[in-house]
């Protein structure tokens, strides 16, 4: 039987439909939830407006203060989702592709968790989600072009800042939301692989310009998706 090797245009029109499924919300996880099972009623419980929630013994303010965070949560990891696709389609060598593809995998496990963890606390994503996706894309595309040691370098330092941003997170997350923080901790673990595997793979130190604009354009994506 003749195995198939995907061209170009395979992987793009590949690429374009996962976009879809993501940006629809239609996203499934190839690992359990950190977490563990979702809480029966608890959805609805946050949709009524309950007081204090019977399953968590979140209050009313911590499960917003949990929801705003778990957004942002999930735009970063739409940006990472769009970054390593776009990485992987302009990747010079099948290895750095598959690299690249193997990150994008697990970024996806993390928004079907984010995305059931935002339901649970009966929140919502961010309504600008196309418009980091499509940047995010566009980015990873270019840094893709820029040659394998400058994307992987470029994956190391993406994820060193997001490593040190989930740490963030787990410090201003309630106590008692450890639904929410299991699926933190976990990514946490996740990214810092991403980045060590990227060192591996030769990346190149990004310049201070690039890593303080890294830095600038995070600010004002977590800002904004505190809200929206």
């Amino acid at each position: 039987m003749t195995v198939r090797t995907l061209g170009p245009t395979d992987r793009l029109l590949a690429a374009a439909q996962r976009a879809l499924n993501i940006l629809e919300g239609r996203v499934q996880s190839g690992r359990p939830n950190p977490a563990g099972p979702a809480p029966v009623g608890d959805a609805a419980q946050a949709a009524g407006g309950s007081e204090q929630s019977a399953s968590d013994g979140l209050s009313p303010h911590e499960r917003r203060l949990s929801g705003a965070l778990m957004r942002v949560n999930h735009v970063g990891e739409i940006c990472a989702q769009a970054l390593y696709e776009g990485q992987a389609l302009t990747a010079r060598d099948s290895r750095s592709r598959a690299t690249f593809e193997r990150a994008a995998r697990e970024e996806r496990d993390h928004l079907a968790w984010l995305a059931q963890r935002l339901d649970e606390l009966g929140d919502r994503p961010s309504v600008l989600n196309p418009f980091w996706y499509a940047g995010s894309l566009a980015l990873g595309a270019a840094a893709g072009l820029a040659g394998d040691r400058v994307s992987m370098g470029f994956m190391d330092e993406t994820e060193r800042q997001v490593e040190a941003h989930l740490d963030s997170h787990l410090q201003r997350l309630p106590a008692g939301d450890r639904r929410s923080r299991a699926i933190v901790a976990q990514m946490k673990r996740d990214e810092a692989a991403h980045a060590a595997t990227a060192r591996r793979n030769g990346a190149a130190p990004m310049p201070w310009p690039v890593r303080t604009a890294m830095r600038a354009t995070a600010r004002i994506m977590t800002r904004t998706a505190h809200y929206l």
